[in-house]
């Protein structure tokens, strides 16, 4: 028989898996960017693998950016949408989370460091909307992602 794990405090901490995530960034590394994958690679008890297209391996034309994309983005448990980028980037993000949408995957919308606006495009199409935190962020990824196949 197989234990619940328990922390500390004597809640129960669910076990271990590795969360596949797709993060949006619009080939824009920015701190936003930079800043979640802290976050998710410091957090504990939390493994991850980053699907997003590196950084050193940009997808130069639009038929194959979204062929790629879309192999990539297949394979998430979850998306998270960085909303801060929304409105430099809304065509790739937009694009995105409607093919989150058709494939049937979670999206958690972050809201813009420091606001309390959010686009309403990100809004609508998120299961859940989380600030900038990495607690937050990890236990609405830990809600929404599809089970492990």
């Amino acid at each position: 028989m197989i234990c619940p794990l328990f922390s500390p405090n004597g809640s129960y901490m669910p076990s271990l898996r590795k969360y596949n995530i797709f993060i949006s960034h619009a080939w824009d590394y920015s701190d936003e960017y930079y800043r979640i994958e802290r976050f998710l690679n410091e957090a504990p008890n939390f493994e991850w693998r980053n699907l997003s297209v590196p950084e050193h391996d940009p997808i130069k034309n639009t038929r194959q950016l979204e062929y790629e994309l879309n192999g990539q983005m297949r394979d998430a448990h979850v998306f998270l949408i960085l909303s801060g980028m929304y409105v430099a980037h809304s065509d790739w993000i937009q694009y995105e989370i409607n093919f989150a949408r058709r494939i049937g995957r979670p999206i958690i919308g972050i809201q813009p460091w420091g606001s309390t606006a959010t686009p309403v495009s990100v809004t609508s199409g998120s299961d859940e909307i989380v600030g900038w935190n990495a607690a937050s962020i990890v236990g609405a990824i830990r809600r929404h992602a599809l089970p492990e196949s």
